[in-house]
Order: C-alpha cells, then structure tokens, then sequence
C-alpha cells in the first residue's frame, strides 16, 4: 500500500507541475487572454502591455520613440466609425500597423492612441473589438 500512496503523490504532484507550467508559460506572443479588469470610461477589457503578442510591443516601442515606421499609414487620423473607443474630437485617435506573421498586406492588427499619450488601445480584428493597454 506504500507504494501506491508514493505513486498518488507523485502524480498530484505531477499535475501541479502541469498547471503551474500552462499558467506562467504561455507564450508571450498569444493573443491577450481575459481581461482582469474593465476600464470604466470605455466598459473595454484591460489588459496588460506583456500579454500582447510581440508584434505589438514592438509597435508600442516605436510610438514611444516616434518611428520611424514601416507603413506609410502608420500615424494616421484614426476615426472611430465603429464608435468602440470613448467618444473623442476628430484627430484625437491615432492608428499604427501591428504586423501579422503570414500577412502579405498590413493585416489586421492595430495599436490605436489617443493625443494625450496616455491612452493606448489594441485591436486584432481590424477594429471589430479592441482591448485598452495597461502599461
């Protein structure tokens, strides 16, 4: 009866290593998982910059240095038709390219700001939901 009792331990034991891994090593790169919090001016999930996949941080890197970017429309007036994003003036939003590996085109990924530096938001399908940036 030991042994089986050794062997029940083990595999508890087994399966908490399992867990832990499938929690602290999911890729960097994945799409953002559920939100931990929603913001309160949008009701938009949060998430965290380190959650976004690597694309996207790089992105955010060059809007912190201002470019230089890779697409020509990189930078310009983002206009909210979707009405998603909290309600701003016209010119308030910015839209920058989030490369897509396999894309061919500017794909569908998207890093929104708004003109107070402060706000940053992220889309992965071409503006159908977005995601507020925690920093």
């Amino acid at each position: 009866m030991r042994s089986r009792g050794a062997l029940g331990g083990l595999l508890a034991g087994l399966v908490l290593v399992v867990a832990l891994l499938v929690v602290f090593l999911r890729p960097l790169d994945a799409e953002p998982s559920g939100p931990a919090s929603t913001e309160p001016d949008s009701g938009l999930p949060v998430v965290a910059l380190v959650t976004l996949p690597v694309e996207a941080r790089e992105t955010v890197a060059l809007i912190d240095r201002d470019g230089p970017f890779p697409y020509a429309k990189d930078g310009a007036v983002f206009g909210n038709r979707e009405r998603l994003l909290p309600a701003r003036p016209n010119g308030f939003y910015r839209e920058y390219t989030v490369p897509t590996p396999g894309e061919d085109d500017r794909g569908p990924r998207r890093i929104v700001t708004g003109d107070d530096g402060g706000q940053l938001f992220y889309t992965a399908d071409h503006y159908a939901s977005f995601v507020r940036i925690r920093r």
